[in-house]
């Protein structure tokens, strides 16, 4: 780095705060420092032009599980756990909505669907049989049924006859909500540089150093928000998970509308702009989408292209506009990660697909755990 005095005084030079990762969590960990420590230097290094995980590159689900999900998530996690989980994301979109509004982050509250393929039989089966016990579940949480049996009316091909549909779930523009977000850190005085990656950092009396590289700064505490590329140097319990995605141009008279889970969550779609964007797949190569790397599969893009041919659009013509990946940060359990790391290090990762919902929660908890 070839810095001028300039910038080594305005950027590098006292800072108390230094967060890595400049996604939903990082930026709200930061709007919550500065409210906490209003006098203090804040600064945020992102290694991407924008954010490199998912932050940018999710499809805007304001969701928080879908009851197959949900049902699946009790075989591993107890029922308070599961309550637990589904009432952080619930209390995360709750949050993001107050910090930014629904008019800014354009909150679509057109309801969720699940749909079930013919050759499903058994999970289908399963859901219906046990939607009206996850309803008692979250009914202190709620107030009111989640889960409610539907007839399909969207037209669908190759799903069973009826869906799930829940008015709780939502959908919102992840662009419109990020931008808003880091206009709100730039008005606060919360510096952002980009394209800036941490190679390694050590611990020093009252302070740590931090390395880009060839060149080192100090700063008073170090927070990561790096969520699915946590592991690499947090030593955190965090599997990365690439989500690839694509996206159609837009289709005339399309009556789709809301967000839709197939087959266990693993594919997910929804309107918007009078488009379909549809993502998914990874359980088809777990191996291969595991991984920090940026770009999409044939086998798994071709598997999407089938779906929405013979079950989305079956009888409409669509061409496809764009594709695309992120990075999802996932573990044995799906309890996020919130932690002090060292005395002045802290993280708050492993997000579980659910970043939309809880990243502005774990930010908020990833600023408390400072003092």
């Amino acid at each position: 780095m070839n810095l001028s005095y300039w910038e080594l005084k305005t950027w590098f030079t006292n800072i108390d705060f230094t967060i890595v990762g400049s996604g939903i969590v990082g930026l709200h960990c930061a709007l919550a420092m500065r409210e906490k420590f209003p006098k203090s230097k804040i600064l945020i290094l992102e290694k991407g032009i924008l954010p490199q995980g998912a932050s940018t590159k999710n499809a805007g689900f304001a969701c928080f599980g879908s009851l197959s999900e949900i049902i699946d998530d009790l075989k591993s996690h107890s029922e308070e756990e599961v309550i637990q989980l589904i009432s952080k994301r619930w209390n995360g979109l709750q949050l993001l909505r107050k910090n930014l509004g629904d008019q800014t982050i354009d909150f679509k509250p057109y309801g969720g669907y699940e749909l079930f393929l013919k050759n499903d039989e058994d999970t289908y089966i399963d859901c219906l049989q046990k939607l009206p016990f996850i309803n008692d579940l979250l009914k202190p949480l709620f107030r009111n049924d989640v889960f409610a049996k539907e007839v399909d009316r969207f037209a669908f091909q190759g799903i069973q006859e009826y869906v799930v549909f829940n008015p709780f779930e939502a959908q919102i523009d992840t662009g419109k909500m990020m931008n808003a977000l880091l206009q709100k850190a730039i008005a606060n005085n919360i510096l952002i540089l980009n394209q800036v990656e941490v190679t390694s950092y050590q611990e020093k009396n009252n302070e740590v150093e931090v390395a880009l590289g060839d060149f080192s700064f100090t700063t008073k505490k170090l927070l990561f928000a790096t969520n699915g590329f946590a592991a690499q140097l947090t030593n955190n319990q965090v599997k990365p998970a690439r989500a690839q995605v694509l996206i159609t141009e837009p289709i005339p008279n399309l009556d789709i509308k809301g967000t839709f889970h197939l087959d266990k969550g693993y594919y997910y779609f929804r309107n918007i702009d009078n488009r379909i964007l549809l993502g998914g797949g990874r359980n088809l190569a777990f191996e291969t989408e595991t991984t920090t790397e940026l770009g999409q599969t044939e086998l798994i893009q071709n598997r999407l292209e089938e779906l929405l041919k013979e079950v989305i659009l079956p009888n409409t013509e669509y061409k496809i506009a764009h594709r695309w990946s992120g990075i999802m940060g996932l573990g044995s359990t799906k309890k996020p990660i919130v932690e002090q790391l060292s005395e002045h290090v802290y993280c708050g990762v492993r997000l579980g697909g659910m970043g939309v919902a809880i990243g502005s929660l774990i930010g908020q908890e990833l600023a408390d755990l400072v003092k």
